[in-house]
């Protein structure tokens, strides 16, 4: 049987496999499904169609209850399995190919609600100041309630110059807040860079897109190459992702030997390793990586690959934890499956999904305490409403300004070892315990 990957950081694995799937149970008659050990539930399963059928306030069909059930099922595993439909399975073919309006977020589902992983910065989303871990509640006024991604991004997704309202709730807001987007065909610069000091150049990738390794070696040499740069800032904050081969080829840039991620599933052909050449293009020189809650997927790959490799300080605050393989399998209706197979894994094994990556230099309650000084000093002199991240995004880098930026350059400018600036900078046991209580 022959088959197609394509491995994405949504993260999706297009894999090409013709599934038959047939069970015939009528009127409590058994069949050859009958010597299954889950006859009885299957039993049960069409005696409550019957009843539903015949007792329901509407009329249904045999397909839109069995439907129905399969993607009931699938999403009773994890946010990211669901049943694509024919319509939903060629839309699925037609936002890999081609191009769409859209606003530029990366969305999930958290424990059944929508949620914004982060916006993508210079896109409609962020322009409109979506935040990462915003909850989507409406699309249109349509309650989003038991709504797969698929129908979601479907319903997010239409021509250029329209418009679609997302009802929010953020928080800190007291009540939702309508958020009205204007959509737009999403081009994003992967790469950004300026200088903030001779020897120590700022780089900030947007997301992992097909260019970002050639866009980013670029950076590095407009900034004065290898030989000047005496420490590098990557700064992966609100990143949502991208490629995998993008994310495994920038951790390549900065280690050459070893595993930079893998992947691990209950399948035995779900394991793959992902591993550091020692060909191309290496840089040595000291690296602090910026991260936060809209990191993702990619973003935490390669801050997990650092940290793990001992290559670089990881700084911020916690990453968003989104880092699951789903295979896309075809079925001969021409409808398919959207089935998580796999988890990704940091060199050292740790896993990524849910649990994100937690920075050696945890800056969450600096990083809180300066926002809201900024915000509340922006309020006085802007009665609209604005976010400080935005805002910040679109200025040059400046340290004074980023508690996160300045600790980094801190610690670039320092001599001080990557493991001594992580015991310096950690809280002790008794102030830890004082503050989880």
């Amino acid at each position: 049987m022959s088959s197609r990957r394509l491995v994405t950081i949504s993260l999706c694995v297009f894999t090409l496999i013709s599934v038959t799937f047939i069970v015939t149970v009528s009127g409590g008659t058994e069949t050859a499904v009958g010597k299954s050990p889950d006859y009885k539930e299957l039993l049960l399963f069409r005696q409550v169609m019957q009843i539903v059928q015949k007792n329901y306030v509407k009329d249904v069909t045999d397909k839109d209850l069995i439907q129905g059930a399969i993607n009931g099922m699938l999403q009773s595993l994890d946010p990211h399995s669901s049943f694509l439909t024919e319509e939903l399975f060629k839309e699925l073919q037609v936002e890999t190919r081609g191009e769409f309006g859209g606003l530029g977020i990366e969305i999930t589902l958290d424990n059944g609600i929508l949620t914004i992983v982060s916006p993508i910065e210079d896109t409609p989303a962020f322009e409109a100041g979506l935040k990462a871990g915003d909850k989507i509640i409406k699309i249109d006024g349509e309650s989003t309630k038991n709504i797969t991604l698929l129908q979601a991004v479907k319903k997010m997704r239409g021509q250029k110059g329209s418009k679609v309202t997302l009802t929010i709730m953020r928080e800190g807001f007291k009540k939702f807040k309508d958020f009205t987007i204007t959509r737009d065909i999403i081009h994003v610069r992967s790469v950004k860079k300026e200088a903030l000091e001779p020897g120590y150049p700022y780089i900030r990738v947007v997301n992992f897109q097909e260019s970002t390794t050639k866009d980013l070696k670029q950076a590095i040499k407009d900034l004065g190459g290898e030989d000047s740069v005496k420490g590098l800032i990557l700064d992966l904050r609100n990143n949502p992702g991208g490629l995998l081969d993008q994310a495994v080829k920038v951790a390549n840039l900065f280690v050459d030997k070893g595993l930079i991620v893998y992947t691990d599933g209950r399948v035995k052909d779900q394991r793959m390793e992902f591993k550091a050449t020692k060909s191309g293009r290496h840089y040595n020189f000291k690296l602090a990586v910026l991260i936060n809650e809209g990191s993702a997927s990619a973003s935490e790959i390669v801050a997990g690959c650092m940290q793990d490799h001992n290559r670089g300080l990881v700084l911020g605050t916690k990453s968003f934890g989104k880092a699951s393989v789903q295979t896309i399998i075809p079925l001969d209706n021409g409808s398919g499956l959207r089935l998580t197979t796999a988890y990704y894994y940091t060199p050292l094994g740790r896993h990524i999904q849910k649990t994100g990556i937690l920075p050696d230099v945890d800056l969450k309650e600096q990083v809180e305490t300066q926002l809201d000084a900024q915000a509340k000093e922006e309020a006085k002199q802007d009665k609209k409403d604005k976010s400080m991240e935005r805002l910040l995004a679109r200025a040059k880098p400046d340290a004074e300004k980023d508690i996160v930026l300045k600790k980094a350059l801190e610690w670039l400018k320092s001599d001080v070892s990557v493991e001594k600036f992580k015991l310096e900078h950690q809280k002790p046991a008794a102030e830890t315990a004082l503050n989880m209580k």
